[in-house]
């Protein structure tokens, strides 16, 4: 066993050497490889990295290492690497000489590339023995935020909110901060998706996860965003918003107003929704992952699945002839914690306190939010990272 690296002369000098890890890092990173992957022994993992998150496949590898496990690492160019098919082709093993599965492991910051090349090359391989996890927001908070909750209890929190929403005409939901919204459900129409991090065989799942999501068929009502925002672009903005909250008031499903008294984030969201159709809300989501408290700098998935409501305006997670409409952006806008009164029950569903469900998951639901671009009959398990170089835009403070 050992380590085998296919690498690039782009790629950082001195990759393995010096990385800093403390105990909250690598026990997440020992919750990826037990409870996510469910690492065998005769397990070959290949590690797939960006430049930006070199630090993460240095922290699985030393892990995998100490496991005495097969690696292969491979470095990659985010959205475009001419040399890409190449060297992944020379590094993946013969489905001939596995002795177990192959795990395919990719870290990268803010996109989500190659996914075309990917699922080519790993098309000739048994899709019962191959599992891919895709990373986006890579880095230390994935690890000791993000991964510190497991798929099962993910899984039971999704549960828990599917059972009460998914069966809903009309839910009511407030927060703390001022957040209230009255939205119609209309779960014969509009698909819902639940992001749990389980494990696909054949599949992509994409990490980090916790997350409930639909289209709402109405929305009236103001969203306080009081915690962060996640935006499908690469932006060196702060995405905290709990010194500095967005509200947003919606009418027919869209945004009508919108205010922030901190000049940069109103400068932000002056710039998203002066995207085509950026205003419209394209997307209903509850946090669920617990792992995730603080908010953090980056622009960022983690933040996007703590434990409350969010709207992400602009691009939605339906199919086309459902949502016949299309948008550059997708932007959430994302508060802490939440009520949800479902119908007419007195007892709403406490985002911040969710009773884990004992019931099966239903089968029913779709972990893939949408196609990738690169190719539309390839799902992926999130949309709002950058996929493809198209719809690309940064914003800088």
């Amino acid at each position: 066993m050992g380590a085998v690296d296919c690498l690039d002369s782009r790629q950082p000098r001195g990759l393995w050497r010096g990385s800093m890890i403390d105990s909250s890092i690598w026990a997440g990173v020992q919750s990826l490889l037990d409870d996510y992957v469910g690492l065998r022994s005769a397990d070959t993992v290949v590690v797939l990295y960006t430049s930006d998150s070199y630090e993460s496949a240095v922290w699985v590898s030393a892990a995998l290492e100490l496991r005495d496990v097969n690696i292969v690492r491979v470095w990659m160019a985010p959205i475009r690497d001419d040399d890409f098919e190449g060297r992944l082709a020379s590094a993946l093993p013969s489905p001939a000489v596995l002795s177990g599965r192959l795990v395919v492991l990719t870290f990268e910051r803010d996109t989500m590339s190659h996914t075309r090349a990917l699922a080519d090359a790993l098309g000739t391989y048994d899709p019962r023995r191959c599992v891919v996890f895709r990373a986006i927001s890579a880095g230390s908070e994935l690890f000791s935020q993000a991964l510190s909750v497991s798929p099962d209890e993910l899984s039971a929190r999704n549960t828990a909110v599917l059972e009460r929403c998914t069966t809903a005409s009309r839910l009511h939901i407030t927060t703390a901060s001022g957040t209230d919204l009255h939205v119609t459900i209309d779960s014969e129409r509009h698909r819902w998706i639940s992001n749990r991090g389980s494990a696909r065989p054949g599949g992509f799942t994409v990490i980090p996860a916790g997350e409930v999501a639909t289209f709402p068929a109405a929305i009236e009502g103001v969203l306080v965003a009081d915690f962060a925002f996640n935006v499908n672009a690469i932006t060196d903005i702060d995405a905290r918003l709990e010194k500095r909250p967005v509200s947003v008031w919606v009418s027919d499903g869209r945004a009508v107003e919108y205010e922030c008294d901190d000049p940069t984030i109103k400068g932000f969201i002056d710039a998203c929704f002066a995207k085509h159709c950026s205003h419209y809300v394209g997307e209903l989501g509850f946090g669920t992952n617990s792992g995730v408290s603080n908010a953090i700098p980056m622009n960022s998935h983690i933040n996007e699945r703590r434990p409350g409501v969010h709207l992400g305006f602009g691009q939605h997670n339906q199919p086309l002839d459902v949502v016949p409409y299309q948008c550059s952006i997708h932007l959430d806008l994302i508060a802490k914690g939440g009520l949800i009164w479902v119908d007419g029950d007195p007892v709403p569903v406490d985002l911040e306190h969710i009773l884990p469900s004992a019931r099966r998951h239903p089968e029913n639901l779709r972990e893939a939010d949408v196609s990738s671009p690169e190719d539309p009959e390839i799902e992926v398990a999130d949309c709002c990272g950058i996929l493809t170089n198209e719809g690309f835009h940064m914003f800088s403070s």
